[in-house]
């Protein structure tokens, strides 16, 4: 049996753990693994395919990213090409990537990945390349898993940058707006602002509306507190509103989000009077190693998928359902986001610690 492993989309602490534990737990078996480099660029662009041992996977466990490399852009059935003219087009080359599995000797592919390389995996599935999935994204937006690896050390990653804030906003009496990643879900904001005991946590869940988050702001300096922490997921709206987009989206590629911060920061300048500060915490959320916790779990997942493979359970992903690592359908996953239920008990514990969600 030799087995290729992929990671696409953005990389997330945990990414090397989930590829170490692939390759050791097929060595065990006595099978081969193979990397494919960027995604799936490594079978169409001549960067190659790597062979994976124990040797090649040794003292992987800690490190943040992927030795693999990774890419947004390799979607083969919509592979963004150039015309002599200048202009972008999306074309299929699915059948290319098919017949390079096959010229590779690769038997199963373990695709390691979030909603966009899942589905990907889910439509090669149907052409029939045995697939297995393993949800990666920091987000924590993958249907089927109660969690995914990356996000824990995304959220500590955040909170900590979140403490540091406290005291030079204190210090100046300023309101400090933080923007942290999540497209569609809230979960890392939510989690970290909770933790850091932000003031305000404005989440796609929930429109906002800025004159509310202005009077929490205006109420805690009634109370002798001159300083506020805002948390904005880059995915949240106001009532009536639209997400802000950094770019729009080119062949192959989905629209860039970000600004939204420095917009409430803007507003709740004007509406209240205070200084105000923006900052974006960006990609730095991805970066570093993986927490213990995240370790630990993209080590289960990766053998899990392997013995998914030897078991022949091809079309489905690997998840966590506390405890224990179980396996879902793609075809239940891909499509779907898990977004913040708004009756969950981490939104009424911090609407009871005084957090408001500008609603």
């Amino acid at each position: 049996m030799r087995i290729a492993i992929s990671t696409g989309g953005g990389d997330a602490p945990g990414l090397n753990a989930v590829i170490r534990a692939v390759v050791l737990t097929a060595h065990d078996r006595g099978w081969q693994c193979a990397g494919i480099r960027r995604g799936f660029h490594g079978l169409y662009d001549g960067s190659g395919v790597l062979t994976l041992g124990p040797d090649q996977v040794r003292g992987i466990t800690h490190l943040g990213g992927t030795i693999l490399g990774t890419t947004n852009r390799g979607n083969p059935f919509r592979w963004p090409e150039t015309l002599p003219d200048g202009s972008v087009v999306e074309r299929d080359r699915s059948g290319e990537l098919l017949a390079a599995f096959r010229r590779e000797g690769i038997d199963a592919l373990i695709s390691i990945g979030g909603d966009g390389s899942l589905a990907i995996a889910t439509q090669l599935w149907r052409l029939g390349l045995p697939v297995v999935g393993v949800p990666k994204t920091i987000d924590n937006d993958v249907v089927g898993t109660e969690t995914t690896f990356g996000f824990e050390t995304a959220v500590a990653t955040a909170t900590d940058a979140l403490d540091k804030l406290h005291s030079t906003a204190e210090a100046h009496d300023r309101v400090m707006v933080v923007e942290l990643m999540g497209r569609h879900a809230g979960w890392i904001a939510l989690h970290s602002g909770i933790s850091a005991t932000a003031d305000v946590i404005l989440i796609p869940e929930i429109p906002f509306d800025i004159e509310l988050v202005a009077e929490k702001i205006r109420d805690r300096d009634r109370t002798g507190k001159h300083f506020a922490i805002v948390v904005v997921a880059e995915g949240a709206v106001p009532v009536g509103g639209d997400v802000v987009l950094r770019s729009r989206a080119g062949a192959g590629e989905n629209d860039r989000l970000g600004g939204i911060g420095q917009q409430v920061a803007d507003r709740i300048g004007e509406l209240t009077g205070k200084e105000t500060r923006s900052l974006v915490l960006g990609h730095l959320q991805r970066g570093g190693s993986p927490t213990t916790f995240d370790r630990l779990l993209a080590l289960r997942f990766g053998s899990a998928a392997v013995r998914a493979v030897a078991e022949g359970a091809f079309g489905t992903m690997v998840a966590y359902d506390p405890p224990t690592v179980t396996r879902v359908p793609l075809d239940e996953v891909i499509g779907r986001t898990k977004t913040v239920p708004l009756d969950s008990g981490v939104i009424m514990t911090a609407r009871h610690l005084g957090i408001s969600f500008g609603d």
